[in-house]
This record gives structure tokens, C-alpha cells and sequence, in this order.
């Protein structure tokens, strides 16, 4: 039984094929249960901290609110492009600090939120933006994929 908190939705889909490559727009992708999303480095286990505090399906995806961007806009006069922020996905209209330790779906596809997705230096650095401090608590969520399935721009999200 599905449970409506929201009707959010997916704006963005990125992903890099590398550690410290930059992130690619994508209008859809392929997401893989246990592992991540294809293409990206964390299915592959080749990111930046794969392996590192957390196995690697504890981070397979990451995302982002669209409204986080905005507010470290309006309130620090910092604009961090969504590519820059290293997050897969791209929400509007999700709390979603709301779903960590929650199942939900984006979309065909059932993932766990695992933990919020705090900013770190790594940001800042590849990214050449002063971004982390504004970002604190307000960085995305970190997700596993429970089930594999298409995840396409503009897909729906709602919790299980």
C-alpha cells in the first residue's frame, strides 16, 4: 500500500563514469538492485569512497533536492550547479531527510534511504564552490536499490 507524504518528482539524473569524473545528464538510466545505477562509479565500486565507512550499496545512489540549491541561493548567494553537487538524482517536492531509514519509489524502482548524504570537502574541491557548510543537513540522501527498473526524468516518488 502506497502512502502519499508528497507528490515529488525527478528533475535530474546524473552520473559519472569515474572517480572525480564529471557528471553526466542523463534523460533516463538503467537502475541496478544491490548495486547502483549503470554507468555510474558506485555500481562499479570505483567512486570516490567505494569501500570507504559503508559497503557500497549503502551509497549506490545519492540525491538531491532541487530546493536545497535554491535556498543556498537565496540565503548565501551561492549557485552550485546540479551537476556540481556529485548527486544522481534530482528531486523536487520530496523531504527528503523524511526518508531516511524508509522504503520508497522512484518511479518502477524500490530503494531504502540508508542516511542523509552530508557534504564533504570532496565537494568543494572538485567542484571549486563553497558550498559545504550551507549544504549541512540539506546534502541529499543516500539510497540502496532494492529492485532493479528504469528510473526516467520526471518519474514520481512515493513512499512505500
Amino acid at each position: 500500500m502506497m502512502e502519499t507524504m508528497f507528490s515529488g518528482s525527478v528533475v535530474g539524473i546524473y552520473i559519472a563514469p569515474k572517480a572525480g569524473a564529471p557528471m553526466e545528464s542523463r534523460s533516463e538510466v538503467e537502475a541496478l538492485a544491490n548495486k547502483g545505477l549503470d554507468g555510474d562509479r558506485y555500481a562499479r565500486a570505483e567512486g570516490k569512497f567505494s569501500g570507504h565507512k559503508r559497503p557500497d550499496q549503502q551509497r549506490a545512489v545519492t540525491l538531491i533536492e532541487r530546493e536545497a540549491l535554491l535556498a543556498i541561493f537565496t540565503e548565501y548567494g551561492i549557485e552550485l550547479g546540479e551537476e556540481l553537487t556529485r548527486r544522481n538524482i534530482v528531486v523536487e517536492g520530496v523531504a527528503l531527510n523524511h526518508l531516511v531509514g524508509r522504503e520508497f519509489m522512484v518511479g518502477e524502482v524500490r530503494m531504502l534511504g540508508v542516511g542523509l548524504a552530508e557534504p564533504c570537502a570532496y565537494l568543494e574541491e572538485i567542484s571549486g564552490v563553497k558550498a559545504r557548510q550551507p549544504l549541512i543537513h540539506r546534502g541529499g540522501l543516500r539510497a540502496e536499490v532494492l529492485t532493479s527498473g528504469r528510473i526516467v526524468v520526471a518519474d514520481k516518488i512515493t513512499v512505500v
